[in-house]
């Protein structure tokens, strides 16, 4: 799809390189240039199993795939001179500087575009292009509102177990980069587009933030519970020890499990007859669901939902999840530095 592109990736850590890693899977020529004295900073984000001596680290490898990687020091006269000669023949260049750094390394666009007319610029901020506030995953979770909803009463605010904001901000800058290279082929104008963390994740809110912005509800730590639906979350053990949780998404998917667990009774039950009274008797709906729970495996009920088209699933760990087949499809491998990696693909679409 890209094959003729090429794509300077000046970015560090997981937003920006994740949407040139996007581009080299779709056939971009991608070539990471890296600061001589302080590469990214993610080779040396290690497990304590990994070889501390090696250049790389899974965290690196999970969203640097396809690359070939250059050493540059941009403050450098020779070094900065070899930069402008790869800016002359790209298509996209990708970064995520703090506020003044291009100015210090003398890359803004204007400077690149006297050397390449066309060249699209992709940036990523923490909190806006006038910010000059350092951004992680962590804090953005912590100041946009995520942590302040996730995890239980009483485990306190909890982050998510991956840098979520970090890949919504990427799927955001894909989206922009794809416009841009739309429009320089229909107008011929090459723009910048820039994607801040910040508004990614308050754009990510939905309807969270719709319950908040027309009814002033503020989230709770409610765990896996949903503010809007019952049973959705709630974690049930079966006869044979493992978990399973459903999404009961409508009075139908009710009415289904409570056939297939023989409490029909709970049909006809004004606590429990639609959705609004499910929420509010959340907690005694569980206590009865699981009784009946404990007397299946947890395939006999995964089959028995299926059957009846109703969302039902087991909570998987990653072990669990990558002996599945259709999981190993999307793992790509690749070496790097000598060593072999492994990360999943960025690209979840098919082609037909």
């Amino acid at each position: 799809m890209f094959s003729e592109f090429v794509i300077l990736d000046l970015s560090t850590v997981l937003a920006g390189p994740s949407v040139a890693t996007f581009f080299a899977e779709q056939g971009a020529k991608v070539i990471k240039i890296e600061n001589t004295n302080v590469p990214d900073v993610t080779r040396s984000w290690k497990l304590p199993s990994e070889n501390q001596d090696s250049t790389i680290s899974a965290y690196f490898s999970s969203i640097n795939f396809k690359k070939e990687y250059v050493q540059l020091n941009l403050k450098d006269v020779n070094d900065h001179s070899e930069f402008l000669k790869l800016v002359a023949t790209a298509d996209i260049v990708i970064s995520n500087f703090k506020l003044g750094d291009e100015e210090k390394f003398g890359i803004q666009d204007e400077i690149l575009r006297k050397i390449n007319p066309n060249l699209i610029c992709g940036k990523i901020t923490g909190f806006g292009d006038d910010s000059d506030r350092v951004a992680y995953d962590l804090i953005l979770q912590a100041e946009t509102g995520f942590m302040s909803m996730n995890g239980t009463p009483e485990s306190g605010p909890v982050k998510m177990p991956v840098a979520l904001i970090d890949v919504l901000a990427a799927h955001h800058l894909k989206e922009a980069l794809l416009l841009a290279i739309l429009k320089l082929k229909t107008t011929g104008i090459a723009k910048t587009v820039t994607v801040s963390l910040y508004d990614a994740a308050i754009c990510s809110l939905v309807n969270q933030a719709s319950n908040y912005l027309m009814e002033n509800h503020i989230p709770q730590r409610i765990g896996s519970l949903h503010p809007n639906i019952a049973p959705y979350g709630e974690i049930f053990k079966t006869k044979d020890g493992d978990l399973i949780t459903f999404a009961i998404g409508s009075d139908v998917h009710f009415n289904k499990l409570c056939s297939f667990l023989k409490l029909t009774d709970l049909i006809e039950q004004s606590d429990f007859e639609h959705n609004s009274s499910r929420v509010k008797n959340h907690e005694r709906l569980q206590a009865l669901l699981q009784e009946k729970i404990l007397h299946f495996t947890s395939n006999e009920i995964l089959s028995a939902m299926a059957s009846e088209n109703v969302p039902c699933g087991k909570i998987n760990n990653l072990n669990d999840v990558f002996e599945s087949e259709k999981a190993k499809t999307l793992i790509r491998e690749e070496v790097i530095d000598g060593k072999i990696t492994k990360r999943v693909t960025s690209i979840a679409f098919k082609w037909k």
